[in-house]
């Protein structure tokens, strides 16, 4: 029997409550050879061999149609394409300044989007006829009001010159998500005294200078 979970998550809309949602437990990943154990076990009569063999012109075909810019749709599974990005070692670029100095050998694919068939998602409702209630997460809330939160940002960074959005978790006791998004805010806010400098796994925050 499948449990759920129901999880607490930040106020986002500035309602004054906190969200709830909801989530499967996961038990753990099924791995290909299981897959295939399964589906020979309840696939028609079809042999290891031919549904190795069917699965693998599927994905090499449909890797091919991606990278052509194709999205591909398969009936009652979903609909499938190629995301793009910048390549880790290069710097993102400004939209007004990029055009000129990017070029394909910094960009590459860093993700497939998939969007789910109604279908795929209707079928594996009808399978979790029933569920177990398999516990409540709260949100990791802080001990500091906002100001405080600010102020001993201010004093870790004069005295280590950078930080990086971890260390933010551990000053004030936020989760990181929230720490994240809380530290993003603030380096927008000039009054805050704080910025930050890199992207993604990169990005760190400093004093801001004085101007």
């Amino acid at each position: 029997m499948a449990k759920y979970m129901k999880r607490e998550i930040a106020d986002l809309n500035n309602t004054g409550k906190t969200q709830a949602y909801y989530k499967l437990v996961n038990w753990g990943r099924i791995n290909y050879e299981e897959l295939l154990d399964r589906c020979v076990r309840h696939g028609g009569g079809f042999s290891r061999g031919v549904l190795m063999g069917a699965i693998s012109t599927v994905l090499h075909e449909m890797s091919l149609l991606m990278a052509d810019g194709n999205t591909v749709k398969i009936d009652g599974l979903g609909t499938f394409g190629a995301k793009l990005g910048v390549r880790p070692d290069k710097e993102q670029d400004a939209f007004e300044e990029g055009e000129s100095a990017r070029n394909v050998l910094s960009l590459m694919v860093n993700g497939i989007s998939f969007k789910a068939d109604k279908e795929l998602v209707q079928t594996t409702d009808g399978h979790c006829r029933f569920l177990e209630r398999g516990g409540v997460s709260r949100l990791k809330k802080s001990p500091y009001t906002e100001q405080e939160r600010l102020e001993r940002a201010r004093q870790y960074l004069a005295e280590h010159g950078v930080m990086r959005v971890a260390a933010y978790a551990d000053l004030t006791g936020l989760s990181h998500s929230t720490a994240s998004r809380e530290l993003c805010r603030l380096a927008q806010m000039p009054e805050s005294g704080i910025t930050s400098s890199g992207h993604r796994s990169t990005k760190v925050y400093l004093l801001r200078k004085s101007e």
